[in-house]
């Protein structure tokens, strides 16, 4: 491919700088990289970037971390291309049609299920299997759009921890990502309509999401042990799962269930230490 594209990169976490780490590679690299502000991180609160500026600096990419997006910035130049990957920012309509090939965007579910901000942790909550990644025209409603290309995952010894997800489906939006581009720019793609009726939404986590309601010296048994499992692979890493006994609180680190449904946590973290058996607390 000869022509160069003057492609423009919306990208958050956790998929934002995977990817576009990917597309810096191939002709598509963009020529300019949106993302979020600087914000204080850690205990001293100081300014940390966000992952996809990280990467776009390491490949000395223009980056731009606007906290509205104004009309200005953007319209002083003409654009091939918008892709948004992870970018958590409601793009304007005259945004999304700005470029003279639209705004194409990367979604980690098989749209229309799981429409919004948090597909991955939902579909191991739903103890749902069926996955896979979907690049969309972008229009005004969210995930709404009219569908280019999807393709599904193959995911072994399910159910699984929801970083792993991450990965899985990051490596599989990339490539499949790839694949769309030279085909959409060359207008050898023609989107298909969603089935509307069949939309599922999800919604946003918040580090509350992720307390269980248990007894550790009661463990749960049966659909309620499963759904606190299932919980505990999803919320691995963030926000992370926590319990409450005696007014401490004790993060999650790993569990299982055993061949009678029931729930065992392996490891935490009492609150102010570090990690350690659940049995050297709770026996």
């Amino acid at each position: 491919m000869n022509k160069i594209y003057k492609i423009a990169y919306f990208g958050g976490d956790p998929l934002g700088a995977p990817v576009l780490e990917r597309l810096v590679k191939t002709p598509f690299q963009p020529s300019l990289v949106v993302c979020n502000p600087d914000r204080p991180s850690g205990r001293g609160q100081k300014l940390a970037p966000p992952a996809t500026k990280v990467v776009a600096q390491s490949h000395g990419l223009e980056v731009a971390q606007p906290e509205t997006l104004g009309a200005s910035f953007f319209q002083q130049s003409e654009w091939d291309l918008f892709i948004v990957v992870a970018y958590n920012k409601i793009l304007p309509e005259w945004l999304i049609e700005l470029p003279k090939h639209k705004t194409i965007n990367l979604h980690p579910s098989l749209l229309p299920k799981y429409r919004g901000a948090n597909p991955i942790r939902t579909a191991i909550l739903e103890d749902d299997k069926e996955l896979g990644v979907s690049i969309m025209l972008l229009d005004e409603k969210m995930d709404h759009g009219p569908i280019l290309t999807q393709a599904k995952a193959e995911i072994e010894n399910w159910p699984i921890k929801g970083g792993q997800l991450d990965q899985i489906l990051t490596d599989l939006g990339a490539d499949l990502l790839l694949q769309t581009l030279p085909q959409w720019l060359t207008s050898n793609l023609k989107p298909q309509e969603q089935n509307h009726p069949d939309a599922s939404y999800t919604k946003k986590v918040s580090k509350q999401d992720g307390e269980l309601k248990l007894d550790p010296y009661n463990m749960p048994v049966g659909e309620n042990a499963k759904q606190m499992y299932l919980k505990i692979l999803a919320y691995d890493g963030w926000p992370g799962t926590f319990f409450f006994h005696d007014g401490r609180r004790y993060k999650v680190l790993e569990a299982h269930l055993d061949e009678t449904g029931k729930l065992h946590i392996d490891s935490i973290v009492p609150e102010g230490k570090t990690d350690t058996p659940f049995l050297s607390h709770f026996k």
